[in-house]
């Protein structure tokens, strides 16, 4: 059908007309919302200055994460290999390397130090190289293989636990070792802290109530080929006289009260982190300084297994 030109320019006034009424129609409506906005500032001032203190805590904690995780990957490769354990023997990833037929759970490992460890107040470049490098999978038992990382303890029999990720390496830092370092690792268990310990100090002495967790705890460790690893069954409670001083003792039971025997075990200058009490329990980190003083540091709860053996008498004296 033709357009017709003389239609369109007669309809053309009668259109103007119309747009112009409705311009003027809303006009006082947008009037009247730019009045109630102004009136209202507070308010859109408020829910403005909320939406960016929003958006900046969030951008902060994703760059705070991001770097966290840039220094463990970064700092995890500077740290030495441990003292005459050669990586192959062990079967276990140096830290960083990419997850590989040999060792499947080099990535659960990397992501337990990054989110548990690092995440949190873990900064000791030593301990987070030596938790990445420790196969915590072969120290709990089969059934329990898809939660070996996840953030808790988990039961190894006979009562007894392998510790938290972080309550490991917490205590490892609270304890400042050292590679020339000689510890006494007090309620050794399946042997995970003694594992890392052995990564991080010259020799460790390990002792275990519990006969069969003892015995497997030395076969594991050998196997693994934590050669600067000696595990004997016996009541840790009064140590290891034969192998003492000591720089380090880390215990993983808590008494009711400090055990004496420990604390007279301990070199000038060396550190005890310990669990104590029995309802209420919070971790202590014992030091001796240089001139025999004896200091002790709340540090902060917790919930461990009751140290078993004497430590039961002398909390009911």
């Amino acid at each position: 059908m033709p357009l017709n030109w003389a239609n369109c320019a007669a309809r053309a006034p009668r259109a103007r007309r119309a747009a112009r009424s409705s311009i003027r129609r809303i006009i006082p409506q947008v009037k009247r919302m730019v009045t109630m906005m102004v009136a209202q500032r507070p308010l859109y001032v408020g829910l403005l200055l909320a939406v960016v203190a929003i958006v900046a805590w969030t951008t902060w904690q994703m760059l705070r994460h991001r770097r966290a995780v840039g220094h463990v990957e970064s700092g995890v490769r500077e740290v030495p290999q441990p003292h005459g354990i050669a990586r192959q023997d062990r079967g276990v990833s140096n830290p960083g390397d990419e997850p590989s037929n040999k060792d499947p759970y080099a990535e659960a490992r990397r992501q337990m130090v990054q989110h548990q460890l690092a995440a949190r107040d873990v900064t000791d470049q030593r301990v987070l190289a030596a938790m990445q490098r420790v196969p915590r999978h072969l120290f709990v038992p089969n059934n329990l293989l898809s939660q070996a990382h996840a953030d808790g303890p988990l039961p190894i029999g006979h009562d007894q636990t392998i510790s938290q990720p972080y309550i490991v390496a917490i205590m490892s830092q609270l304890a400042r070792t050292h590679e020339k370092a000689i510890a006494l690792d007090v309620g050794t268990g399946s042997g995970y802290q003694a594992a890392v310990l052995g990564e991080l100090c010259q020799h460790v002495y390990g002792i275990e109530i519990v006969q069969e967790l003892a015995d497997s705890a030395r076969e594991r460790l050998n196997n693994l080929g934590y050669r600067n690893i000696t595990v004997r069954h016996g009541d840790g409670y009064r140590g290891w006289p034969e192998h003492a001083p000591f720089d380090v003792i880390i215990v993983a039971a808590a008494p009711e009260q400090i055990p004496q025997p420990l604390v007279d075990q301990l070199k000038p200058n060396g550190r005890m982190v310990i669990p104590v009490g029995k309802h209420h329990q919070f971790l202590i980190v014992i030091t001796k300084h240089a001139d025999g003083k004896v200091t002790q540091e709340r540090v902060f709860p917790v919930s461990f297994v009751p140290m078993t053996g004497e430590a039961r008498k002398d909390g009911g004296r």
